[in-house]
């Protein structure tokens, strides 16, 4: 029988087949698609005719359709929806990729080929978008060590696919500790909960087979019980658990790893000439270097450092009045900062919360997206790799446009945290693609017959994914190596954080968020407080980020740190990280940094998106309103359908005139007078 993964797929959109899948599928799938894939890549560099950019350059974008194919179902699966035998395939699956791409990129006559259309460049008639991609595919085979020979070039493969074996290794152990630890709760320490973390701490327990509630370590379940339980002994031990991923000992720990993973970092830029992976790493960022990102973070970190100090100091008051005799720990930050939050704003997070309804802020985002954008979604009955996902078309002026599916609910077999992925993406050429993209996330799922309701913070993650996702839908460039999310990534989060601010827009507030059991809008006095308490505890929440970004920087800069927790401690004292509050991601658990490149030496890309995103917003306002259609009309234009077709600050630069500066982001957070 033909392997489903390999077969045309005869589904509607030509979505993956989901339904006649099986794990026993991949493997064959992927070593046939990887021989294909060489097969086609030796056929282009061994073409007798001269090269041309069609016979080259775009043959390799339309090469390894296959393995694109195999590979956005695995990752798809492995990710949200991991199990033993896919864990196994993974730690398989990484070095012979790793293997895979080096021997491409290693492959002297096809470099030959791309090196004699970039030295002809200037005499090839190329398009804009033509040069761009040539431009971008020999930058790729030099940063990948194709210009290496001999020794050099041997151990620049080693490297990579000890690398890739790492992140994958660093990846399932977190996983793990996450899916092992939970906290049973007894019927007396539901005491001071509200409902909606009640219920979803019995569903959690319901899918462990518990006999009674849980705490476990999904951020939308651990951070309200660490918001609310009045029990400090409880909110210690579970914070430490949440701290203590990757860190706890035996086989999980990932210290040893993220210690070897900068090692070989560091090598591989050695290789190619750079000083330190650091400089290696941020050449093809808008940043560009290591000292203008250090420079952006340390002018955010002073005022937000100052101001999570003068909060730290009202909650030691209130922990004082509590008779604990004690200094603020960051077990206690936050459930005195919901505290502060009730006092200064009148604002308690449970009864917000039944106005924050899943269902209507999925629709909250669709609706923002047709007003912007004209995009109509409908939903999809078809096939999916879990019953919690969800899909829909997406058309505009009646034409198919995309296919979105959400995954939007925790589980044991789903790694932590909120990504959007594409398991196609948009191009013309060599072949017409349209996109077909994911978000996942993980918030709490309710019990049996009861709506799901949102935090605060989960409404900001729905819709800043959505914001990721429309990048990806509305991506209209010719090949798909620069499509939607192909960008610079200190650019990438640039859509997603802006379309945040949709969501503090007064009138979708007004129109979706509907109280759970009555149906009935927010009230305007409830609505105004939240609203007004838009920048509360910020100083906590960039401190938070900013030391994590600091310390990821400077594992990258200069030699790499033989102990990485050491050289943790050494960044944290040197900036003066206030002894309340820890990193947002401690190394051992930082998958942005050591569970693949991604992010590593920049996790500062989401505070340089920020920059622009509050100076894009103001842009609306300027014009006279969220959905004025002049300026979405232009954030298509130069940002969204741009994909990485030009470069990012002349994409920025033709949206808005003008690049901004960190003015706007501090007063944004709120921390400017």
């Amino acid at each position: 029988m033909t392997n489903p993964l390999l077969a045309d797929w005869d589904t509607p959109f030509h979505i993956a087949p989901f339904d006649r899948i099986s794990d026993d599928d991949f493997a064959p799938a992927f070593e046939e698609a990887l021989s294909a894939h060489l097969r086609e890549i030796d056929a282009i560099a061994n073409n007798p005719e001269p090269p041309s950019f069609a016979n080259t350059i775009e043959a390799m974008e339309g090469a390894g359709e296959a393995l694109d194919k195999v590979l956005s179902v695995f990752f798809s699966v492995a990710g949200a929806d991991s199990n033993p035998e896919r864990q196994a395939l993974q730690r398989d699956f990484s070095p012979k990729l790793a293997a895979h791409s080096s021997a491409i990129y290693a492959n002297e006559t096809l470099f030959a080929r791309i090196a004699d259309l970039w030295a002809r460049r200037d005499r090839l008639g190329l398009s804009e978008e033509e040069a761009r991609v040539l431009y971008l595919t020999h930058r790729g085979f030099v940063r990948a060590g194709a210009a290496l020979e001999g020794a050099e070039a041997e151990r620049m493969k080693a490297v990579k696919s000890r690398l890739a074996v790492l992140g994958t290794s660093f990846t399932q152990n977190l996983l793990k500790d996450e899916a092992d630890w939970f906290m049973p709760l007894a019927e007396a320490d539901l005491e001071g909960l509200p409902g909606f973390v009640v219920d979803a701490a019995r569903a959690a327990g319901e899918a462990l087979e518990q006999d009674g509630p849980v705490v476990t370590l999904s951020r939308s379940l651990i951070v309200p019980f660490l918001q609310f339980s009045p029990r400090r002994d409880l909110r210690e031990k579970a914070f430490r658990a949440w701290a203590a991923r990757g860190e706890n000992g035996g086989e999980t720990d990932n210290r040893e790893i993220a210690a070897e993973v900068l090692a070989l970092r560091e090598e591989r830029a050695k290789l190619l000439g750079y000083p330190d992976f650091a400089h290696f790493k941020l050449e093809t960022e808008m940043a560009g270097t290591p000292e203008r990102v250090r420079e952006l973070l340390m002018q955010v970190w002073q005022p937000a450092k100052a101001q999570a100090l003068r909060d730290q100091a009202e909650m030691e008051e209130m922990l004082r009045d509590d008779g604990v005799n004690d200094a603020l720990q960051p077990w206690d930050w936050r459930y005195y900062a919901e505290k502060r939050r009730r006092a200064s704003y009148d604002l308690d997070e449970s009864e917000l919360k039944p106005y924050l309804q899943l269902d209507r802020m999925i629709e909250a985002a669709f609706t923002c997206a047709n007003r912007l954008f004209g995009l109509d979604f409908a939903p999809l009955d078809v096939p999916l790799y879990h019953p919690d996902c969800r899909a829909w078309e997406v058309k505009r002026n009646g034409e198919h446009l995309a296919v979105f599916i959400g995954d939007y609910f925790a589980r044991a077999s789903k790694r932590s945290g909120a990504w959007c992925s594409a398991m196609r993406s948009q191009a013309k050429r060599p072949r017409v693609e349209t996109p077909v993209v994911i978000n996942v996330c993980n918030f709490s799922k309710p019990s049996q017959g009861k709506p799901a309701l949102l935090s605060y913070d989960d409404a900001r993650t729905l819709f800043h994914e959505f914001g990721h996702a429309l990048h990806q839908m509305l991506s209209d460039v010719e090949f798909g190596s620069v499509s939607g999310t192909s960008v610079a990534r200190d650019f990438v989060e640039l859509p997603s954080q802006l379309y945040e601010h949709w969501l503090e827009v007064p009138e979708v507030l007004e129109e979706f968020a509907t109280h759970a059991e009555t149906g009935a809008a927010m009230p305007k006095a409830l609505l105004d407080k939240v609203l007004a308490a838009a920048t509360f505890d910020m100083g906590f929440q960039t401190v938070e980020y900013v030391a994590s970004a600091l310390v990821d920087l400077e594992f990258h800069s200069g030699a790499a740190p033989a102990d990485p927790m050491a050289k943790q401690a050494e960044v944290l004292q040197g900036i003066g990280m206030p002894q309340a509050i820890t990193m947002r991601h401690a190394t051992p658990h930082f998958a942005h940094v050591f569970a693949g490149d991604g992010y590593s030496s920049g996790y500062y890309s989401y505070m340089w998106s920020e920059v622009m995103d509050a100076d894009a917003f103001a842009a609306f306002e300027e014009a006279g309103g969220a959905f004025d259609p002049e300026t979405a009309h232009k954030l298509e234009e130069f940002i969204l359908s741009k994909g990485g077709s030009r470069e990012a600050e002349e994409l920025y630069t033709a949206f808005r005139g003008r690049m901004p500066g960190v003015e706007a982001l501090l007063k944004g957070r709120g921390l400017v007078a």
